[in-house]
C-alpha cells in the first residue's frame, strides 16, 4: 500500500535511511523539525510504502512551483525487486502532475550504481551539460 508520508512516520522512516548504504543525510534537514517543514511546504508529494505493517519504502519530493526535486528514495533491503519503488515514483509523478508541474529532477551519488541503474529504468536521463553546485548556509550542518 502507497499513502502519504506523515511526519508521525519519521522514526521509521529515519531508521531506514540510516540502514541503506550510500544515504547522505544532512543533520538539519533530515531531522524530524526539517522533514516536518518540508511536509507542511509539500504536503502532497510524499509517500511511504507500507507492507506487513511497517514502512518499507520512501520517497521525498518538493516543488517549487515550476520544478520539482525528488530526494532520499529508499525500499528496505528485503522488499527490493518488487515493484515498490516504481509505485512510489508514479505516486510522485501523479501528484505532480496534479499540481501543474511538469519536470522533476534528482541528484544521486555517482557511486550509487544500484540507485543511477534504477532512475535510469524509469526514465529519468543523465545530464552531462550541466554542473551541480552546492552551498551550506551553516556550517554545522553536514
Amino acid at each position: 500500500m502507497i499513502r502519504l508520508l506523515r511526519i508521525d512516520d519519521y522514526s521509521q522512516v529515519y531508521k531506514l535511511w540510516t540502514q541503506i548504504d550510500g544515504m547522505g543525510m544532512r543533520s538539519l534537514d533530515d531531522s524530524k523539525e526539517g522533514i516536518e517543514k518540508f511536509l507542511k511546504r509539500n504536503p502532497t508529494t510524499n509517500f511511504v510504502a507500507i507492507e506487513d505493517n511497517q514502512i518499507v519504502g520512501i520517497i521525498l519530493c518538493g516543488h517549487d512551483g515550476r520544478r520539482a526535486y525528488i530526494y532520499h528514495t529508499a525500499v528496505k533491503v528485503d522488499y527490493r525487486k518488487q515493484g515498490i519503488a516504481n509505485l512510489l515514483v508514479e505516486h510522485v509523478k501523479d501528484s505532480l502532475l496534479k499540481e501543474g508541474i511538469n519536470k522533476v529532477a534528482l541528484v544521486a551519488f555517482k557511486s550509487n550504481q544500484l540507485g543511477n541503474d534504477f532512475w535510469q529504468s524509469v526514465g529519468f536521463t543523465k545530464r552531462d551539460d550541466l554542473y551541480y553546485r552546492n552551498l551550506s548556509l551553516n556550517s554545522n550542518n553536514k
